[in-house]
């Protein structure tokens, strides 16, 4: 730690707008629907007719009734996704391909209804949503070209008239868990992957947030991928993750979500011999050395930090700023944090939306609340804003102990955790001090320091000196504690095929 004194703390009472947007809110509410469970070609309720609350987490308003899934419904999603596969696994891979290409234009032209039911029931910003549902509809296109090109090969023989063949099949039906943060972008990368390789599906989405999806598997029914392909349920998490990991005929699991969540799904996947995609929590490190461009650094990094609230797996959440430039980083840092405009996704002049749930209010509440009781230093942010909805401060502290919580455990929230060091020896120690290795970020304009960083740091994915995560066509996944398997590339598709060795002797 600098010894220096902490740098001055500026309120940001005055400079965060909460507009409520009330009567564009309201008007659009009412297109918000009670949502049902999509099993076997059909929408319609759970079999016990058990439901539960949608909250609009601007206002804590309840929006619409999500319909909840039972056992017999579990169980009959799981027997359609059976049906399904062996339809779907003797469909051509250019016939799917069509059908996949006609959901993703389905989903473009319906762009502006989805995004505003997730900016409702997610709270990001409606340019976010907007983003996240075109995004999502160029995820289909690359896995459904991609799925034209699941090639195998011919493997040399050591005998005459001996031919070695490798094919490529689909693993089976899926099982596919996601969480809130992301309604389109979570469910679009497992959704297109597996039908792309020749899978059905059943898709347990999140409870919070469950029109945009919806929306999404209304686009590829409308295509016309086949009933029992595609199946949608929501309720118990606890109760569907069981039932469908132990199921004979799920034989592929993916699963985003927290790491301790991810730990016990993957111990119940091995104990059926179930393979598994992880992409669990991450804690991603900023390292921002003297020689780079630290206007850049600090503007490009406040838009990733609090993207979404902060409640994205690949948020840069502990920066890592060498002496020469802390102050001057730190001063940026605040300064544009302080630009943003706090609000109901629903406004246009909104820069950052309410927190998904109350639960990470009062986890911001408390990792603040740690944080300075270590001595951290609050620079700006640090409390909920008053009024309805679950708004939270951008928050930035400094200096902040290692032994302090948000240090340790993921925020994943609007919080950053800016703290100075000295060496490229002492960065990578911190850097790789945590279990998670999801992402991690660096700023250098030096070509040898930007190559000893991206080989240095533990994680799945390194991005330098831009931006450059989540796109389809490249590989999206950690290592260590951050999970395995990767929801992104070819890397992705591989995950839902089986290569099949085949040796054939000619015949007399």
């Amino acid at each position: 730690m600098l010894g220096a004194a902490p740098l001055q703390t500026i309120p940001i009472n005055a400079l965060v707008a909460l507009t409520r947007a009330p009567k564009l809110e309201r008007k659009l509410m009412n297109d918000y629907p009670d949502i049902q469970l999509h099993i076997d070609g059909q929408w319609r309720a759970g079999a016990s007719g058990r439901s539960l609350p949608v909250r609009n987490p601007a206002s804590g308003e309840v929006m619409a009734q999500l319909a909840c899934a039972d056992l017999d419904d579990i169980a009959q999603a799981a027997d359609s996704a059976e049906r399904g596969f062996a339809l779907w696994s003797r469909t051509s891979a250019f016939e799917r391909y069509k059908t996949m290409r006609r959901a993703a234009q389905l989903l473009r032209e319906r762009a502006d209804h989805v995004a505003r039911l997730m900016t409702l029931e997610q709270g990001k910003p409606l340019a976010e949503a907007r983003m996240e549902v075109m995004a999502g509809a160029d995820t289909i296109d690359w896995f459904a070209e991609e799925g034209r090109r699941a090639y195998g090969r011919v493997i040399p023989a050591r005998q005459q008239d001996v031919y070695q063949l490798v094919v490529k099949e689909p693993v089976g039906p899926v099982a596919a868990f996601t969480p809130w943060n992301f309604p389109i972008n979570q469910i679009v990368r497992k959704l297109a992957a597996a039908l792309a390789a020749g899978c059905s599906i059943v898709v347990k989405a999140p409870e919070e947030t469950p029109a945009s999806p919806a929306a999404l598997i209304n686009a590829f029914i409308d295509a016309g991928v086949p009933a029992g392909v595609v199946n949608l349920i929501y309720g118990d998490p606890a109760q569907i993750s069981s039932y469908l990991i132990a199921h004979p005929v799920i034989r592929k699991i993916s699963f985003t979500g927290s790491t301790m969540v991810g730990k016990q799904l993957a111990s119940m996947a091995g104990l059926h011999m179930k393979r598994m995609t992880m992409e669990l929590g991450g804690h991603a490190p900023v390292i921002v050395f003297n020689d780079a461009d630290v206007a850049l650094a600090a503007k490009t990094m406040v838009a990733s930090k609090f993207r979404n609230a902060g409640q994205v797996c690949v948020s840069p959440t502990r920066f890592l700023v060498q002496e020469g430039v802390y102050r001057e980083f730190v001063a940026l840092f605040v300064e544009h944090t302080r630009k943003l405009q706090v609000g109901n996704g629903l406004d246009t002049a909104s820069t950052m939306g309410p927190l998904a749930n109350p639960r990470r209010v009062s986890a911001m509440q408390s990792l603040t609340d740690d944080a300075c009781s270590h001595n951290a230093h609050l620079q700006c942010g640090g409390k909920p804003i008053a009024g309805a909805g679950n708004y939270w401060e951008p928050t930035v502290l400094t200096e902040v102990p290692l032994d302090a919580r948000a240090m340790v455990d993921e925020p994943f929230g609007p919080m950053a955790l800016i703290n100075p060091f000295a060496t490229f020896e002492d960065a990578v120690r911190e850097a790789n001090r945590l279990q998670a290795g999801l992402a991690a970020y660096a700023w250098t304009r030096s070509a040898r320091t930007a190559q000893q960083i991206g080989a240095a740091v533990q994680a799945g994915m390194v991005s330098i000196n831009h931006l450059g995560l989540g796109m389809p066509e490249t590989p999206f996944g950690g290592v260590k504690d951050s999970g395995y398997g990767s929801e992104g590339g070819t890397e992705a598709l591989e995950a839902y095929l089986n290569p099949k060795f085949i040796s054939q002797a000619g015949l007399l």
